[in-house]
């Protein structure tokens, strides 16, 4: 038997903590002193210990640890646990990924741009244009590349001519921001005259007086832009009159570096 000092130092686990795991009933003495109150472990509880750790440092919480514990010997229903967990963590990894994008994008303005995040906003027409269209609920914003794929699935025996120029562009109704089930409509203006099809649709849209300022890289300058428009909005007396736009001068689909997108985003307006 072992006393409690040396299985903490066996098991690389505090006497505090070992503590605590006998208190949820995760890992308990194989024995305590009557008199003395001492804790005694075996040293067949050492492995039990090392699983108890692995675990922990996978991520699992001492509630799932006690759980999993109960069914350490049975393959299946551990790897269910650890399937579970892996995408879980593999979420957290894309968030992470994704937060570090946004530190390491933000530092490099900074560092080469004092100017960064001042904006020139535009007040301009855009034209009359046909075009070809895909509107749907689609799961999120940054899943709009689904409606792209439908347009040039269902376009691709059309040799449909593209416009000049070519406006391709995404225009969001929904009335406020949602974190899913966007309403979201493509659109890429072409010339001549086509059939619908299951999903596209060819239409005639109309000029409108739109406020706009283009701006270069990731779309994480979303937020500072529409600032921006809003604040040249009310100080020129115009007022908001439709569905927010973006137009994509270098889109994703033409580059893979977030530095080279090129952005111009349009709101309707017009005089209060």
């Amino acid at each position: 038997m072992l006393k409690i000092g040396d299985f903490s130092k066996l098991s690389r686990i505090s006497i505090r903590m070992l503590r605590h795991y006998d208190e949820i009933g995760l890992l308990m003495p194989k024995n305590i002193d009557n008199v003395t109150s001492y804790r005694y472990y075996s040293e067949e509880q050492l492995p039990i210990a090392g699983r108890i750790t692995t675990l922990k440092e996978m991520g699992f919480a001492l509630a799932t640890i006690r759980t999993i514990m109960e069914n350490y010997d049975d393959p299946k229903a551990l790897a269910e646990f650890l399937v579970v967990k892996k995408a879980e963590l593999d979420v957290q990894a894309e968030e992470v990924k994704h937060r570090l994008l946004l530190l390491e994008t933000t530092i490099k303005r900074l560092r080469e741009d004092v100017t960064m995040m001042k904006y020139d906003v535009s007040l301009k027409t855009m034209p009359e244009r046909y075009v070809a269209s895909v509107r749907k609920i689609i799961p999120s914003y940054d899943q709009e590349g689904i409606l792209w794929n439908i347009l040039m699935t269902e376009t691709a025996q059309m040799k449909m001519q593209i416009a000049d120029p070519c406006y391709s562009l995404a225009v969001f109704y929904d009335e406020g921001f949602k974190e899913r089930d966007a309403d979201v409509e493509i659109q890429m203006s072409v010339q001549g005259t086509y059939n619908d099809t299951e999903n596209v649709v060819f239409k005639t849209v109309p000029a409108v007086e739109i406020a706009s300022t283009t701006y270069k890289g990731s779309y994480e300058q979303l937020t500072a832009v529409n600032q921006t428009i809003a604040n040249w909005v009310n100080s020129n007396g115009y007022e908001f009159n439709g569905s927010m736009f973006c137009i994509y001068h270098v889109s994703p689909a033409q580059t893979q570096n977030p530095d080279d997108l090129v952005t111009e985003v349009c709101y309707p307006i017009k005089k209060r």
